[in-house]
């Protein structure tokens, strides 16, 4: 009798042991959880301050709106050609000496010396600041085509380093945009004249690369040609 008591005793406590555990394990979890929906909310109202001061700076002139990393200069800056463009694109990677998608300060400062009209350090920062957007102190491909947006639409300084180096480019980037027309149907005309262009341009592109693959085929032909003649 005495030993069922003491074995009776034993499973009680070890039943209030259990049940004391389980109960710790439960505020642990709790506890953890209260932690946790902190941190998220903490997080949540850093990300959204930082917005906040985001769009003040904006608001105040102090930023510029973030633009997408990838964009259409074809779809952006209607006012230039295909070929325009790829004369333009051609020159960046051209002076790009660093393979990074930037022209930075030094090779601006290449660029101005290649192109005749060398720039003081002050000059080429001053350069890069009229449409730097993002502030990065280099420019991107955007960046860069909107030096000539700029000189085209008589935006820059007589005395901007910018103009310069539009000027000096050997890309023509006069335009003869809708702004001039005198209605709405003569400027929807103009709109479909570049449009028609556009396309023209575009199919001249498609026709060269056929040609070329046409002379590739031609070239290995021949080759094909000349190698069995010497192996007969």
């Amino acid at each position: 009798m005495a030993s069922e008591e003491l074995a009776q005793k034993l499973q009680r406590r070890l039943q209030l042991e259990e049940s004391g555990a389980q109960a710790e394990g439960e505020a642990e979890t709790v506890k953890g959880e209260a932690e946790e929906r902190s941190c998220l909310t903490a997080s949540a109202g850093a990300e959204l301050s930082a917005k906040l001061c985001r769009r003040q700076d904006i608001n105040e002139g102090a930023a510029q709106p973030r633009r997408a990393a990838v964009f259409n200069p074809y779809t952006e800056f209607k006012e230039f050609s295909r070929r325009q463009i790829k004369d333009m694109e051609r020159m960046f990677r051209l002076y790009d000496s660093g393979r990074d998608g930037y022209i930075d300060l030094m090779e601006l400062k290449l660029m101005m010396e290649k192109l005749g009209a060398p720039q003081t350090h002050l000059g080429l920062k001053n350069m890069i600041k009229e449409v730097d957007e993002d502030f990065d102190g280099k420019l991107s491909f955007r960046e860069f085509l909107l030096i000539f947006h700029k000189a085209a639409a008589g935006e820059l300084e007589e005395d901007s380093g910018l103009l310069t180096l539009a000027k000096l480019s050997e890309i023509d980037v006069s335009i003869e945009g809708v702004k001039g027309a005198k209605n709405f149907f003569e400027a929807k005309a103009q709109a479909l004249s570049s449009a028609s262009k556009f396309e023209a341009e575009i199919k001249a592109e498609q026709d060269e690369r056929k040609r070329e693959e046409e002379e590739r085929k031609h070239r290995r032909a021949a080759f094909r040609e000349l190698k069995s003649a010497f192996t007969q």
